[in-house]
């Protein structure tokens, strides 16, 4: 993520969206979710080499000492010199974020991280420090950096599952690199599949050491639904392996589990979630940034195909929600058949009328490095449906998380006056949005305060246009379809 990439998703605006009638709310089940954590092991890179050789479980004793008195200088150097361009979650931060947590989320019954647990320049960094350490050696510090992550959440919320995606700054061999059936998977698979409920742990480790991908059961007190999570860097347009080289192989292995999981999940009645890190659909910082013109250049997609995005908006009758994050900021999309292009065409349902499509919602940072404030997302599911009813961004007073507050930064009913997070509802919010070119709604402002948790609102209006058709055209010829017509 860059710092012009928040510019970017900082375009969001609101606008006025009818009001429904609110009845009784239904019962609901609180979960916590967070992502883009970008852990900095090398905040004091002095204790980073006490990290190198110690057990886990000493990690925070020796995080928690005194700092080193050349701390601020060797981070920064190390910093310059892997072109880093601010600082992530230090460990102060983290034990501020994981407080806020277990007093605002004390009920929660699961956890979701949707990727990126390591810091930018990771490998950058460890060369510096360790410039001996063998391949081994790196795969090991970076699995000990997750483990550590892990640990910390299931001590706030213990015998609760805990699910987890990888991002692309997750793992062994560089950002947006990584191989199948890595040393790094199956180490870290050991890590994510321990926090999972044990029916399916066997198989889970298995799959994760191949690809970074699982599914498991939501709690019983949501029946019949699962999670499915994918590592989907291996669909980016930036994917390599970790010998350099693209391929598609092993994105399409992700998009054969995520299909046959779809599959199995009609046949037995249940409904899904999906989780990965990148969403799918229309990457607005890369395609400005490139000089788009209608009809003369194509916009640039997070992935690096539309098939994701396909096989949800064909399955919407199976796929309840969809979670992604990457950006760092609080954002909300809709993803329909309506919004693929010809080519993108999915089979998916079979007799089945068109659905209003996946609802998918934007997980921010608990990373502050992009100039916004740390945060997390406490949400409430209908245990029925297992759809998402709402949820509060809760977020911090401050970036360092010292003598930091934790408060509310919105709730998602009482701002938009909607009584769920579902396909139906934010067709009525996008189809207001998009109507909005101003972004003028008390609706549209409050999004766009929102989107980037510590409120960039004049640096996204300009860009609302635009924005409101990424929203919900997840196809460069959508997009540009929806662009081209304003």
């Amino acid at each position: 993520m860059t710092r012009i990439h928040l510019l970017l998703l900082l375009l969001l605006a609101p606008l006025a969206l009818p009001a429904q009638q609110h009845r009784h709310a239904p019962r609901t089940v609180p979960a916590l979710m967070l992502s883009d954590i970008h852990f900095e092991p090398f905040y004091d890179p002095v204790k980073a080499v006490q990290l190198f050789s110690a057990p886990v479980t000493r990690w925070g004793a020796i995080l928690d000492s005194a700092p080193t008195p050349t701390r601020e200088k060797d981070f920064a150097t190390l910093n310059e010199v892997c072109h880093s361009r601010g600082a992530d979650t230090s460990e102060a931060l983290w034990r501020s974020s994981l407080r806020a947590m277990h007093l605002r989320a004390t009920s929660a019954t699961f956890v979701t991280v949707s990727g990126d647990l390591l810091a930018h320049e990771f490998q950058c960094k460890f060369k510096r420090t360790f410039p001996l350490a063998t391949d081994q050696d790196y795969v090991l510090f970076t699995a000990n950096t997750i483990r550590y992550l892990v640990r910390g959440l299931q001590a706030n919320f213990p015998a609760r599952p805990l699910y987890v995606a990888m991002g692309n700054n997750d793992s062994g061999c560089g950002d947006y690199r990584e191989d199948r059936n890595s040393a790094f998977l199956s180490e870290v698979a050991k890590i994510v599949t321990a926090s999972l409920p044990p029916d399916d742990r066997e198989e889970n480790l298995r799959d994760f050491s191949i690809g970074g991908f699982y599914n498991a059961p939501l709690p019983r007190e949501i029946p019949h639904t699962r999670i499915v999570v994918l590592d989907n860097l291996f669909s980016s347009y930036k994917y390599t392996n970790c010998a350099n080289k693209p391929g598609e192989y092993a994105s399409n292995q992700q998009i054969a589990y995520l299909r046959n999981q779809i599959a199995e999940a009609r046949e037995h009645h249940q409904v899904l979630w999906v989780m990965a890190h990148i969403p799918p659909g229309i990457d607005l910082y890369g395609t400005l940034k490139k000089g788009y013109v209608c009809g003369k250049t194509p916009a640039v997609n997070f992935l690096g195909n539309e098939k994701l995005g396909a096989v949800l908006a064909a399955n919407d009758d199976v796929v309840r929600l969809a979670i992604f994050a990457h950006t760092h900021t609080d954002e909300l999309r809709l993803i329909n058949e309506d919004s693929q292009a010809a080519d993108g065409a999915e089979q998916g349902k079979s007799g089945t009328p068109r659905g209003p499509g996946v609802a998918v919602k934007m997980i921010s940072s608990i990373t502050p490095v992009n100039g916004n404030l740390p945060s997390f997302t406490i949400a409430r599911v209908d245990p029925t449906t297992a759809n998402l009813i709402d949820y509060t961004v809760y977020a911090s007073s401050n970036m360092t998380g010292i003598n930091a507050s934790w408060t509310k930064e919105y709730t998602f009913s009482e701002t938009y006056h909607q009584p769920s997070f579902t396909p139906a509802t934010l067709k009525l919010m996008t189809d207001a949005f998009h109507n909005d070119p101003n972004a003028s709604s008390p609706e549209s402002n409050a999004y766009l305060r929102n989107i980037y948790v510590g409120d960039r609102a004049l640096l996204l209006k300009p860009l609302w246009p635009e924005y409101t058709c990424a929203l919900t055209h997840n196809s460069a010829q959508s997009f540009a379809d929806c662009v081209c017509k304003k």
